[in-house]
């Protein structure tokens, strides 16, 4: 075999375990987030909604449903940054990573969400704010694993891309995490319906499996995973 082949093989390797990676996590996402509207009113991960929704309450002066969602804005922004540090106490980084955030879930399925602002949700938005450590770049591309919107827009731009002569097809997997973020809501939302906050135990579950999953992938590739430290931007930033 050539190292070249070789190479294409490892490369497409690594980019479909990236993929299934990013549809199950984008999946557990739109699952929680699902249950966290339902149960609490209030989105866990998608921020631009409660950063838009913050500033309305500001207008209209309730200060309550403001302080509640800038709070989970912040406690968004504190789940990344501590999703970086959870994932370096670990040899296999993702599946310790994933399993942590399991272990909160857990908790957060033990406690009311019901009532706006408790507890159990700020918990749970720390929890998505964490899993986006998990996956940041598959080969060279930004990934969105809990935010669909920074997707949706860099696959639109690929598209307008190709139709102006650029037949690069990379730019395609960026419909994944919005194909998972929607499969998941679903889920989410049928399971609580017939189930209530008790969904979460479902998807502390499939957090679980998905972390046994991450233990299986070997280091060399969770290391390309994560975005470049110190690093130029990736070739495909212009398009950003």
């Amino acid at each position: 075999m050539s190292q070249q082949r070789r190479r294409r093989l490892i490369m497409a390797r690594r980019k479909g375990i990236g993929l299934v990676l990013v549809m199950a996590i984008s999946m557990i996402a739109g699952m929680t987030d699902a249950i966290g509207l339902l149960m609490a009113g209030d989105f866990v991960s998608f921020m631009s909604g409660n950063t838009t929704r913050a500033a309305l309450a500001i207008g209209y002066w309730d200060w309550s449903t403001a302080t509640i969602l800038i709070s989970a804005v912040g406690f968004f922004i504190i789940g990344n940054a501590l999703g970086v540090v959870v994932a370096g106490w670990f040899r296999k980084r993702l599946a310790g990573l994933l399993g942590v955030v399991a272990i909160l879930l857990c908790l957060a399925a033990i406690l009311p969400i019901e009532m706006r602002g408790s507890p159990a949700f700020f918990l749970v938005v720390l929890c998505m704010g964490m899993i986006n450590a998990t996956v940041e770049h598959i080969e060279g591309l930004p990934i969105g694993l809990t935010y669909v919107t920074g997707a949706l827009s860099r696959f639109g731009r690929g598209i307008g891309r190709w139709l102006t002569g650029d037949r690069r097809h990379d730019w395609i997997i960026q419909i994944v995490p919005w194909i998972g973020m929607v499969v998941g809501a679903v889920i989410g939302g049928l399971l609580t319906f017939e189930i209530g906050q008790q969904a979460l135990w479902v998807v502390a579950g499939a957090t679980v499996a998905v972390a046994l999953f991450a233990f299986w992938v070997p280091n060399r590739l969770q290391t390309r995973f994560r975005a470049p430290s110190g690093s130029p931007a990736p070739r495909t930033a212009k398009g950003k």
